[in-house]
């Protein structure tokens, strides 16, 4: 049977058809959807784990347990669990173990454009690169049995192209007769004190030897031999430009990036005349073909930066772009937060308040955007509070006193405890706001240890922040309805003034949360014409259901207008009018 499938989704297809039995995950784009889809086939057991690094100690546990184990994550979630990753390539595997790495060039959802296959090179592991669904699916199979074949985890790498383009892929069964998970006692090979670890790592080197040499064999490596003049090494999304742009060419398309296969690149090379590597960020083939003594272009005419596409591909080799069929322009969407959003009153607060923010990963990060322009710093999950603690470290006076710590609920329970923990430590005294929106809101609403319900949307236990927070040291919480425009402006001002740490708790969820006994909409506003001055003071609010609608006489007058489709009643625009123009509709 045949389906049509994202990579994503033919991610999780390979993993059910591969007999995985654990799939663990912290949601990030663009690899969330490969957990969501696992949850379809009851066989596996899929959940999300509070951090990256935990997700992969799940999958670690079950592998050791014997079972075949998924663990998936955005690219900078490497750097998250790269302190088990690096000594899990030393252990090896019992069950099958597929670490799969999303990477994101062109930052369309991410913070930099880190590329995975370094990883892979770093931590001695093999990795694959699929170049279209298709492909996800059956590399996916094939990384199970590799992992077992030479015990190693075996990474794959995805892109933003990858994971969310959709091809046609066949289906198979689920296999069978695959060793039933059991205890097993072997201390020699997976406690790693140092004795062990020493003659665990040449092991680790003859393994990675020893699949170089098989690469020539295996399917997912070949050679399309076609004009000699011209050869490309390609890999997963630019294999696909290669052969959309360069169809004469000849190609040799690798599956497996790391290790290389040395003997049929050097084949391959002796047939033709001038070789290229095309492949996105960083020139990580391209090193070791010259390495290998082997004269290429590559990034020479393809950028370090950026996602590559058949238009940067043919400027790359001086060939015609396509006629281009010009179309009306759509107006710009610049990034937002949606109508009624809670985290909303509390920038415009910190923006008046003219607090020194430092930020977090999250919707919120969108506080950035003017006309709220409330956030001055922002690295990566978790390190506001860390950083917030530093600041404070250096400054003194009243600008100490400026310094606060924004960071969301889900990103919080990722890595933010240790930097409150710290924070109270050292006697920081920098204020935090955890914006508990009762989701994991970025990602796609995904649940987390403080909702109450797991990936399955089984009941669970849901983490009491204020009392985690409480048992952490914190003396001073407040909880703040962050809809009350004067009373969240309030509170943090009253919090901002301590000479110690200090947090403030937001508890309205996202409007866009799954569950309705959780966010039930309010009556929508409306602006009484007659009433409107034209002050602008709503739109200082950034709320994309307030448009502003000229006179129509050439003028700079005009009047609000709220979109009753879009408002979802939060009340935070009436609180801006002083003139009161905006009210319920009911």
């Amino acid at each position: 049977m045949k389906e049509i499938l994202s990579g994503n989704e033919a991610i999780a297809r390979g993993a059910y058809e591969a007999g995985c039995l654990v799939a663990c995950a912290y949601p990030g784009t663009p690899s969330t959807e490969i957990l969501e889809n696992t949850l379809k086939y009851k066989e596996i057991n899929s959940s999300w784990a509070p951090n990256e690094k935990v997700a992969l100690e799940v999958a670690i546990g079950a592998s050791f347990g014997g079972g075949r184990a998924l663990c998936t994550m955005k690219h900078v979630g490497v750097n998250v669990a790269a302190d088990p990753l690096f000594t899990l390539s030393y252990t090896g595997v019992r069950g099958g173990l597929v670490l799969v790495a999303a990477d994101d060039p062109e930052m369309h959802s991410s913070q930099n454009e880190q590329d995975s296959r370094n990883y892979a090179k770093s931590a001695k592991l093999p990795m694959l690169e699929p170049s279209d669904s298709r492909e996800c699916r059956e590399f996916t199979r094939l990384a199970f049995e590799l992992s077992e074949q030479y015990d190693t985890p075996v990474m794959l790498r995805s892109s933003t192209r990858i994971s969310h383009g959709k091809s046609v892929v066949e289906l198979g069964e689920r296999v069978t007769g695959l060793p039933a998970p059991k205890l097993e006692k072997n201390p020699a090979k997976l406690v790693m004190l140092p004795g062990n670890a020493r003659v665990r790592h040449p092991l680790v080197e003859q393994s990675l030897v020893d699949l170089s040499k098989a690469a020539a064999t295996l399917s997912l490596n070949r050679m399309e031999l076609r004009d000699s003049k011209i050869g490309i090494i390609s890999a997963g999304i630019c294999y696909q430009y290669v052969r959309e742009v360069l169809p004469q060419a000849s190609t040799l398309k690798l599956g497996l990036v790391h290790p290389l296969p040395h003997d049929l690149i050097r084949e391959f090379a002796a047939q033709v005349e001038t070789l290229y590597v095309i492949e996105e960020l960083d020139p990580f083939i391209e090193e070791q073909v010259k390495a290998m003594g082997i004269a290429v272009i590559g990034k020479q005419i393809i950028s370090l930066c950026g996602e590559l596409t058949p238009g940067r591909l043919r400027t790359a080799f001086g060939l015609p772009q396509p006629t281009v069929i010009e179309m009306e322009k759509m107006p710009g969407r610049p990034p937002n937060m949606c109508p009624g959003c809670p985290h909303r009153g509390v920038f415009f607060a910190l923006n008046q308040l003219k607090a020194y923010v430092t930020g977090d990963i999250g919707c919120y990060t969108l506080g950035f955007m003017p006309p709220l322009s409330a956030m001055d710093t922002c690295v990566c999950m978790g390190a506001s509070i860390g950083m917030a603690t530093g600041v404070a470290k250096v400054v003194s006076g009243e600008e100490k006193k400026k310094v606060v710590a924004v960071i969301g609920d889900s990103t919080f329970l990722h890595t933010g405890i240790n930097g409150l923990m710290d924070m109270v430590y050292n006697n920081s005294p920098a204020t935090v706001i955890i914006l508990d929106n009762s989701i994991t809101a970025m990602t796609g609403r995904q649940d987390n240890p403080a909702t109450g319900y797991t990936l399955m949307d089984d009941p669970a236990h849901a983490v009491n922040i204020p009392l985690l927070c409480k048992a952490l040291g914190v003396k001073h919480i407040r909880i703040v309805n962050p809809l009350d425009l004067e009373e969240t402006k309030r509170v943090i001002a009253e919090e901002m003034e301590r000479s110690e740490t200090s947090v403030v708790i937001t508890d309205k969820p996202c409007v866009l949360i799954k569950r309705e006994d959780v966010f039930q909409k309010g009556p929508v506003y409306a602006v009484e014409t007659e009433a409107c001055t034209g002050c602008r003071a709503c739109l200082k609010i950034g709320c994309p259901a307030i448009e502003w609608r000229p006179a129509g006489d050439g003028s700079k007058k005009g009047k609000a207008f709220i979109d009753p489709l879009l408002c979802t009643g939060c009340d935070v625009c009436r609180q801006l009018c002083k003139f009161n123009a905006i009210g319920s509709t009911k």
